[in-house]
């Protein structure tokens, strides 16, 4: 099969920059035809004019230059499906018409809350948001400023949303999405987006090819250090709550200065900093549990699949995909999204039920064998562009 994969590239690379790379290697090593079309937000000035901030707000709405490279694209490589991760700014959903001209399946991951949200993860305040859900344009986002804490940048994502949904884009230039959970679906079927145009396919990872080496005596966090990531959660249930077993904290964002205060201040925190892949992994494979305490809707960690693969349990907020991937009392523990009592509650239950934890181990091995492995994710995405096809067959009215 001859597929075009088509991704904007992030400042900052993060989870979408990585399963695209993960999902382009794993179609070439099995004998596809793969072009990547990439675009990268490091092109666009860091110090714009007003005309230049105007002129990006209308590439997000609908870019010329994209829709023109991926028509390019098309034509030199002739695919059978266009498969899109992320489309801003540079890209836009303009560029779904130039596959559709082309009588090419357009498949778009999504990765995120884009379509909903003008910040893309339904959080403000630090608690879930669906203010804008339901709504066209998406005004609430506007008045709060959600995209980058401006009113002018949320003002031309929620242009794009409110255009193309008026267009019918979503609906008539898509011919499947790839939702990451049953939430995620169930959230873009109450968006407007109709079900049977949706398919669930998790992320996935590399086998570790490891033997977990059993509880250790320190749990593990590993993720960027943000409000959403349930930073301050995490580190006032371990010091307000007194536990005593250690926790190694793994990554780097904007808390992360109070992160390292607060290893400094208190002896059971220990601050690792950003570790390599290999480093992240010898950490799992060596801890109590992973804690997962986020406070927003995630789209699919892939952090969580890494401990899976490790044979590592998971004490997670039971929030949003989290329920799906951690079963309570079989891959881990669950807990109340942003309680911290219930939290170390979880942990000091970890703490004196070694034999049960191990067992968890086990049973998060399975699942990774069963749901995650490459090969397991290779037969559902090429079903996928399978079905894809057929479905833009029915719509060019081919027979």
């Amino acid at each position: 099969m001859r597929i075009l994969l088509v991704h904007n590239r992030y400042q900052q690379q993060g989870g979408e920059d990585a399963v695209f790379e993960a999902e382009a290697n794993l179609l070439e090593q099995r004998g596809h035809d793969v072009t990547r079309l990439l675009f990268d937000n490091d092109d666009i000035p860091a110090h714009r004019t007003p005309l230049d901030s105007v002129r990006l707000g209308l590439t997000t709405v609908w870019s010329r230059l994209g829709v023109a490279r991926v028509s390019q694209a098309i034509k030199e490589c002739r695919p059978q499906v266009a498969h899109f991760h992320n489309t801003l700014p540079l890209v836009s959903p303009g560029a779904y018409s130039a596959c559709r001209a082309a009588g090419v399946a357009v498949v778009q991951t999504l990765h995120n809350y884009r379509l909903i949200c003008p910040s893309a993860n339904l959080l403000r305040n630090n608690r879930p948001c669906e203010d804008c859900l339901r709504r066209t344009p998406p005004w609430p986002g506007v008045v709060h400023a959600c995209y980058r804490g401006s009113r002018l940048q949320t003002s031309a994502i929620a242009s794009m949303l409110s255009f193309h949904r008026l267009r019918g884009t979503w609906q008539q230039d898509v011919d499947l999405y790839i939702a990451l959970s049953q939430f995620s679906k169930a959230k873009f079927v109450e968006f407007g987006i109709e079900p049977e145009q949706i398919v669930i396919k998790p992320n996935f990872v590399d086998d570790v090819n490891v033997i977990r080496r059993g509880n250790e005596d320190f749990f593990l966090f590993v993720g960027r250090l943000s409000k959403e990531k349930g930073i301050d959660l995490l580190l006032n249930a371990w010091v307000e709550e007194r536990i005593e077993m250690p926790l190694h904290m793994v990554g780097d964002g904007p808390l992360e200065s109070l992160v390292a205060r607060t290893a400094k201040r208190y002896s059971t925190v220990h601050y690792l900093g950003r570790l390599s892949r290999t480093d992240v992994l010898s950490q799992m494979q060596a801890a109590r549990a992973l804690i997962f305490p986020s406070i927003w809707y995630e789209a699919f960690p892939v952090t969580l699949v890494e401990a899976l693969a490790c044979g590592l349990p998971i004490i997670a907020s039971r929030l949003g995909v989290m329920p799906e991937v951690v079963a309570d009392g079989q891959l881990g523990l669950l807990f109340s999204p942003g309680d911290k009592e219930d939290l170390a509650m979880k942990i000091r239950w970890a703490q004196n039920h070694s034999e049960l934890l191990s067992r968890f181990g086990v049973e998060a091995r399975r699942e990774y064998e069963t749901k995650y492995t490459p090969a397991r994710n290779y037969e559902q995405l090429l079903a996928i562009y399978r079905h894809a096809t057929d479905r833009a067959r029915c719509r060019r009215g081919d027979r």
